[in-house]
């Protein structure tokens, strides 16, 4: 919700109020596409909760399906543009600053979310690191279009996205195992500090 105000914010703050950045447009665009959606969807399962949960339609399966389509006509659009301009060498650099950069968000969350005075749990830690640090394509994709809508380097910006996308589900899987034992092992020792210690016997 956040990302609906600031990157139009941030666009007249760096571009400047022109004619190119028509913050008004893109703010009520966003709005009817990300929060319009999302609040109908609310208000709809409210009413329709209990058949939900008797009916338990494939909408895991549906989402997964329409995400993965996103996904491939993205890359389709973005590297089936004859004007992409954008070589081997610059691609593997792009590729390493993503992953530094999502490595460095992980890293932050996880200092933040277990500093002496944080009342966090290790499961909330676990949930901060791979939540906080998400960024979905399937609403960057639509701020990307709405917001650079004409813009000839269009396929060109949406290339870090392409990357970080698949980088976090990367990370995300080689490091559940290693994240999976530190918050079982740390689970382990808060339940042990809890304990009430027995009475010493004179």
């Amino acid at each position: 919700f956040q990302g609906i105000v600031i990157t139009p914010l941030l666009l007249l703050l760096f571009l400047g109020s022109s004619s190119s950045v028509p913050f008004t447009s893109i703010f009520s665009q966003l709005f009817m596409t990300v929060v319009v959606p999302l609040i109908i969807g609310q208000i709809v399962r409210r009413y329709i909760k209990d058949w939900l949960e008797r009916k338990k339609p494939p909408f895991g399966a549906i989402s997964s399906c329409v995400l993965l389509m996103i996904i491939y006509t993205t890359f389709c659009d973005t590297f089936a543009n004859p004007n992409i301009d954008l070589d081997k060498f610059s691609l593997i650099i792009v590729v390493f600053i993503i992953f530094s950069v999502q490595m460095s968000f992980m890293f932050l969350t996880f200092l933040f979310s277990t500093r002496n005075n944080s009342s966090f749990t290790p499961a909330d830690t676990v949930a901060i690191i791979f939540c906080s640090t998400h960024k979905s394509l399937t609403l960057g994709i639509p701020m990307l279009k709405i917001v650079f809508a004409g813009y000839e380097h269009l396929s060109l910006i949406s290339v870090p996205l392409l990357i970080y996308h698949p980088a976090q589900i990367l990370l995300g899987s080689l490091l559940v195992p290693t994240i999976k034992s530190w918050m079982v092992s740390r689970q382990k020792a808060l339940k042990l500090t809890r304990q009430p210690k027995a009475p010493v016997k004179v």
